[in-house]
């Protein structure tokens, strides 16, 4: 080989020698000349000054060796919700990148899109706020990056779905209801009425018609009404009432408001009382109080001048003689030795006889006057007198309910006399009640008064006594019922919904306890309710919305202790419809009692519950959040199945050519946990010469 063929191989032997530190993962770049670095740096690479040495470095956004190549750099391989935060989508630009938030949500900074370096973050959008977003009788609610729409009371999808999005569906809302109600033979309706399902119309029969049948028809949830059971039958209160000692005048008529006289027969006499009876709406003839009696001989017998007798003569033979029988018995008792028994008659044709007795002073009398009636009926009557003593009580008068008073004949100057009261009262509608008391008064006044300390709604029996005369009287009294004790609730505040009250039964302490109603008010009315006005109406009147209406009424004898009622299910009580409550809607109910007893009606009242904030039922609400549920966990799964998608077509190998040149550095890269503001430590290919 020539020296020139020699000099050839000698560079050739150092690149042999060479090629094997290439394919390690360090090697020293030898080079006999020192180039400019700087003017070799890629266009998207910046040229730096590190420990002397010029090296080009990729700008940001861009990865590679900085000299041959910066290609760019994808953030969004991570995934929208590291690098944006939730509910965003990424989108990568050459060199940098930028976020949007996604359909339902809006940027904290209000732009449209941003990059996550100051804080922003996607928060959700209340498209409820715009009004009619739902079309007509609908509802808007809003959800986690969306919303709903439902249908107002009264009103229904046509596809029979419970919800709808206006942008996805073409539907609407179709009023509910089962058109007119049936009519009724004999009947009409009372009050107004819903056509919403569940809505009852409420029947009534005519006058002169009844039923013991139900008297309601319902919208049921197809729309149909119910046929009603109704049946009006005439009424027929059958044969008249029989009063002893009359005779009937009567037209064999049996229906309503029909009507029976009544006349005493020959030998009898009424009271005075209404003489006829008609026939009711119960199907039966009222109740009079006409009593024929037989004629008396002797009536309104009297005393007067210690020993003379009075008496006046009721009978149709007025004017004609009459013979009476007197028969009297004297006794003293400070002289038991002392006895008079006499027998006589007197034959008088005055209307008002008088006959003065021949009596002993100081004795006590047994007076018995017989007489023989035109139908040879003997009428006796005995009297007691009482020679040189007063009466011991005239003109006895009952006041304020519990205070007696009398007139006194004093029986000498100064004289006291002493009176004994013995009480007793009773209750027919509390069978163990039983109220007794003794009070003893000493007074010489001429108008004694006695007040006693007397239960409410109680009648009582006073036993007065004349210990000096030992004389007594029996007074009847009465006391008047006051309010029933203050209902026994427990007060109920929610929001939201309607609650479940509970009902205790009242003791009748003041009266008999009557009815017990369930008043609801709108909630601005609770503090001007007054618990005795009676102008809560039922809830198809006029005035429901303006001042509340009672929704539930109870008889005392229908009421079990601790009951349960639900405010709005539709049901009738008594004649009161309880009524669904309106959505949006604030209202305050009060429980109020009714006592009723001798034509006195009195009530307590309490407030009951409170209700704000009326929302959907919670079917609603349950269907609503199920659906957010699963859509925050399809958005979480998709947004995770992208990322490793992105992760999995990134991964590549650089080139053997690019190992030989570039010195790997190793990189690290930490995302904040916040996922909103982030600090990227990118892995790059440096080189350096």
């Amino acid at each position: 080989m020539s020296p020139g063929g020699d000099r050839a191989l000698g560079p050739l032997l150092l690149l042999l020698l060479a090629l094997p530190q290439c394919a390690g993962r360090w090697r020293a770049v030898v080079n006999r000349s020192i180039p400019d670095v700087c003017a070799t740096c890629h266009i998207h690479a910046t040229c730096h000054q590190i420990e002397g040495k010029s090296v080009c470095i990729c700008n940001y956004g861009f990865v590679g060796n900085g000299r041959t190549h910066c290609q760019d750099k994808d953030e969004c391989q991570i995934g929208a919700s590291k690098i944006c935060g939730n509910h965003t989508l990424c989108h990568n630009t050459h060199g940098s990148f930028y976020c949007v938030c996604l359909d339902g949500y809006r940027a904290s900074n209000n732009n449209k899109t941003f990059i996550p370096n100051d804080g922003t973050n996607c928060t959700d959008i209340d498209e409820c706020e715009e009004s009619g977003l739902c079309g007509p009788n609908a509802s808007c609610m809003n959800t986690e990056g969306s919303y709903k729409c439902y249908c107002n009371d009264g009103y229904k999808l046509e596809n029979g779905e419970h919800s709808f999005h206006p942008d996805e569906n073409i539907v609407s809302c179709k009023e509910i209801g089962c058109g007119s109600p049936p009519e009724m033979k004999h009947g009409y309706i009372v009050g107004n009425y819903s056509l919403l399902p569940g809505s009852a119309v409420h029947y009534e029969c005519k006058e002169g018609f009844y039923s013991n049948e139900g008297k309601f028809s319902y919208c049921t949830a197809n729309e149909t009404w119910e046929p009603a059971t109704l049946s009006c039958k005439e009424i027929d209160c059958g044969k008249p009432l029989l009063i002893p000692h009359t005779e009937m005048t009567w037209d064999n008529s049996t229906t309503l408001w029909s009507r029976v006289y009544y006349q005493c027969k020959d030998g009898y006499y009424s009271n005075g009382d209404r003489n006829f009876s008609e026939c009711t709406t119960d199907q039966s003839w009222e109740n009079i109080t006409y009593i024929c009696k037989e004629e008396e001989l002797l009536s309104n017998l009297s005393i007067f001048n210690e020993t003379c007798v009075k008496w006046r003569r009721k009978t149709g033979r007025l004017g004609l003689q009459e013979t009476y029988t007197f028969h009297i018995l004297g006794q003293r008792w400070d002289e038991k030795t002392f006895s008079e028994d006499v027998i006589f008659n007197i034959t008088t044709s005055e209307d008002n006889p008088k006959v003065c007795l021949d009596l002993n002073p100081g004795s006590n009398y047994v007076v018995n006057i017989t007489a023989i009636s035109s139908r040879n009926t003997i009428v006796s009557v005995t009297v007691a007198v009482q020679t040189n003593v007063k009466e011991a009580f005239n003109n006895v008068l009952i006041f304020n309910d519990t205070c007696l008073k009398w007139q006194r004949t004093v029986r000498g100057t100064d004289v006291e006399d002493r009176y004994s009261f013995h009480v007793q009262g009773q209750r027919w509608y509390q069978k163990e009640f039983f109220h007794e008391m003794t009070l003893d008064l000493t007074t010489h006044k001429q108008a004694p008064e006695v007040c006693f300390d007397l239960q409410p709604g109680t009648n009582y029996s006073v036993n007065i006594s004349m210990v000096a005369l030992n004389f007594s009287l029996l007074v009847s009294m009465t006391t008047q019922i006051t309010d029933p004790p203050f209902p026994d609730i427990e007060f109920v505040a929610v929001k939201g919904s309607a609650p479940l009250l509970r009902l205790r039964k009242a003791e009748d302490q003041n009266g008999p306890i009557s009815l017990y109603q369930v008043i609801v008010l709108p909630l601005g009315l609770q503090s001007t309710f007054i618990c005795d006005s009676f102008a809560a109406a039922a809830f198809f009147s006029n005035t429901t919305d303006v001042k509340g209406y009672v929704a539930a009424e109870f008889q005392a004898k229908d009421v079990a202790d601790n009951m349960s009622i639900a405010l709005g299910d539709r049901h009738y009580y008594g004649k009161f419809y309880n009524a669904p409550l309106k959505l949006g809607e604030e209202y305050c109910v009060f429980l109020r009692i009714i006592s009723e007893w001798n034509k006195v009606r009195t009530q307590s009242c309490a407030v009951w519950a409170q209700i704000k904030n009326l929302s959907p039922t919670l079917r609603y609400m349950s269907a609503v959040g199920l659906g957010s549920v699963a859509a925050v966990c399809l958005i979480l799964f998709l947004s995770f199945s992208v990322a490793r998608a992105y992760l999995h077509s990134t991964v590549r190998f650089p080139p053997a050519a690019f190992a030989c040149e570039a010195v790997h550095l190793s990189a690290t890269m930490d995302v904040a946990q916040t996922g909103i503001t982030s600090s990227f430590l990118e892995t790059e290919n440096v080189s350096r010469l």
